[in-house]
């Protein structure tokens, strides 16, 4: 067989620059790679906020945390916030990590269902050891004796998601990666195969390959542009096609999680980072002009705004090729869920480790391209669910947008996940859906979707004994809290002041 030998990425940013550090950190001299990006053509680089599947990444690339943290402003966080989700002046959070602790074949969530019917009036956040850090503004890192409270944690980042991109080409041309600068003139393509031969730029260079990663943006040159995969819109579900941003300064300490709060036309995000917050409004064109989005993210900063509003387009969806020929579509090209619980690096992340398992011969068997499609599908299905349930579950909002969400007719895998939650608690998860357990859990209960049974198996337990280990569950993790750093100075400790 004749092994892929030259690699070329067209894009740089967030996706294009972890795809080369990647590959590069994997494939070495095996592989030549080379990347096409343009000064001239912004990256969307706002995107700053993680989900814990950025630490296989990291592991991936070597990556030491504490330069990490220190190159692109990081913050940690815990969880996400939500604001006036489940109904207004209402607040829950997602956390990262587990509820309560592993005690034998009954789901702990079951038991606190069990209990909460014997009587228990301890809420869900009680037993989650990164909600009560996360409202306290504290951080700890998990460990891994099962003994320890801390091994039931989870955590991810907040960063400068330009600073990143940096970062990354930094580690990336170490590694061997040729950057090229330019922008895309023209892409030849093989007459008898349709596969793309090589991409010529505005200045003239030559950049042959057998494989191609399309990692442009919303544009899609190549996926699109060049190939025509099909784009499958998601908007009839995800209805918000806009976005403003703008950093702020940062007035108080940082805390360790991702803020959501609902608005009238769709929501606003506040991402804290060492030196800034990230702000932003996700919204529907269709219920809020973007002069009315900028100013209302505007009126609501926590410090003075640093930059102009930046306005940002886009549709919710999906390209079920996210393969074809030979060209892989990495990141935005792929198609775009927005920012609601931080997926977007964790979708690039998705498609390169699958790449990497599945990497092809220079005749790119059609077979690798179906199970990558495949897979990658199962995994943006599972989140494009996990986002419709937060608009879906929602209750005393009178504002059109929220009006038409709840009404609106469900994918039925989400709705077998509701009945199936609202019968008895059972959260019917496959082993391809990137949330588990825990984070449905958070979003079910935290936006009233609310269990009226357990599971015959919680039957098993004996009601005192049950109900004395989650109270006991709970004082451990309420007494864990004030021995634990404040977050500011657990990123001081990490950086070295």
């Amino acid at each position: 067989m004749k092994r892929v030998k030259r690699l070329v990425i067209l894009g740089g940013g967030t996706a294009g620059w972890m795809a080369a550090t990647a590959l590069a950190r994997t494939f070495g001299s095996q592989l030549k790679i080379e990347l096409l990006e343009s000064e001239a053509i912004g990256t969307v680089g706002v995107g700053e906020a993680t989900i814990p599947t950025i630490h296989w990444f990291n592991a991936l690339i070597g990556l030491d945390e504490a330069e990490f943290v220190r190159a692109t402003k990081a913050s940690f966080k815990l969880g996400i916030e939500f604001v006036d989700w489940a109904r207004p002046g209402s607040r829950y959070f997602h956390p990262f990590g587990r509820y309560g602790v592993d005690l034998g074949p009954v789901p702990f969530h079951q038991r606190w269902l069990r209990a909460r019917a014997d009587g228990l009036e301890s809420p869900l956040s009680a037993f989650s050891l990164a909600t009560q850090l996360a409202a306290a503004n504290r951080f700890a890192k998990p460990v891994e004796d099962p003994r320890s409270i801390l091994s039931t944690l989870g955590y991810a980042y907040h960063f400068d998601a330009t600073l990143y991109a940096r970062h990354l080409r930094g580690l990336a041309e170490a590694a061997g990666v040729t950057r090229h600068e330019g922008k895309l003139e023209a892409v030849e393509r093989a007459p008898d195969t349709g596969f793309v031969a090589a991409l010529t730029t505005d200045r003239g260079a030559r950049l042959e390959g057998e494989l191609f990663l399309d990692c442009s943006g919303f544009r899609a040159l190549l996926i699109d542009g060049v190939m025509g995969a099909p784009f499958e819109d998601w908007s009839r579900w995800l209805p918000c096609d806009r976005a403003v941003a703008v950093p702020c300064a940062r007035v108080a300490e940082t805390t360790p999680y991702t803020r959501s709060t609902l608005r009238a036309a769709g929501w606003q995000w506040r991402i804290p980072l060492q030196h800034r917050t990230g702000n932003g409004y996700v919204y529907s064109s269709a219920f809020l002009s973007d002069d009315e989005a900028a100013a209302t993210l505007l009126g609501g900063l926590d410090g003075a705004a640093l930059d102009e509003p930046r306005l940002l387009r886009f549709k919710a969806g999906f390209r079920r090729e996210t393969w074809r020929k030979n060209v892989v579509a990495v990141g935005l090209s792929s198609g775009f869920l927005e920012p609601l619980e931080s997926t977007s690096i964790h979708l690039i992340q998705s498609a390169i480790a699958k790449l990497i398992t599945l990497f092809p011969d220079q005749d790119c068997d059609p077979g690798l391209a179906r199970q990558f499609n495949t897979l990658f599908g199962r995994d943006i299905d599972g989140i494009r669910d996990f986002l419709i349930l937060h608009y879906h579950a929602t209750e005393g909002h009178d504002a059109p947008l929220w009006r038409q969400t709840r009404g609106m007719a469900l994918p039925d895998s989400l709705i077998d996940k509701e009945e199936q939650y609202r019968r008895a608690g059972r959260l019917m998860l496959t082993s391809d859906e990137l949330f588990r357990e825990a984070s449905w859990l958070a979003v079910f209960e935290g936006q009233g979707v609310r269990a009226e049974g357990h599971s015959p198996l919680a039957d098993t337990l004996n009601s005192t004994l049950n109900l004395q280990q989650l109270e006991q569950i709970a004082a451990v993790v309420a007494r864990a809290i004030p021995t634990l750093p404040k977050h500011d100075d657990a990123v001081a400790a990490l950086i070295g002041g």
